[in-house]
């Protein structure tokens, strides 16, 4: 029988090395490459295998790992409309930021089993923080 982290691995490896047609590309040079993005993910998967094999670390949850890829691609968004908006806080760069968060501390829960009733007033809190965000914004 194939290690559950094999199976999942395996086909992630097999789809990204494959060539891909080339095509002119017209991107912009500062944005970033989807290749950053999978290779962070490829790194943050080993880490995770590597303390789970000598620390003995058990995910039962590893599905939530999947709940943090919507969640960096929301951090990259708000990171990306704080540079476009000249290094400040908006409103397009607000909303992916605790976003973001939001998807992280739900991934959390998750990952490492903890209790929804000690951990809800941390929603309290992000939802706290992009109200007193928004606020700083507003122009009298």
């Amino acid at each position: 029988m194939i290690p559950l982290t094999s199976r999942l691995l395996v086909p992630i490896l097999i789809f990204m090395s494959q060539e891909q047609s080339p095509e002119p590309r017209h991107e912009d040079p500062r944005s970033p490459r989807p290749a950053w993005i999978a290779g962070g993910i490829l790194i943050l998967l080993g880490i995770i295998f590597i303390v789970r094999n000598v620390a003995g670390l058990s995910l039962g949850n590893w599905w939530a790992l999947f709940i943090l890829i919507p969640a960096l691609g929301s951090l990259v968004t708000a990171f990306q409309m704080y540079e476009r908006n000249g290094r400040r806080f908006t409103s397009a760069s607000r909303g992916p930021l605790i976003g973001g968060l939001v998807l992280i501390a739900v991934s959390a829960v998750f990952l490492f089993n903890l209790d929804w009733g000690k951990v809800w007033p941390f929603f309290l809190i992000l939802g706290g923080l992009g109200m007193l965000f928004s606020s700083f914004n507003r122009k009298p």
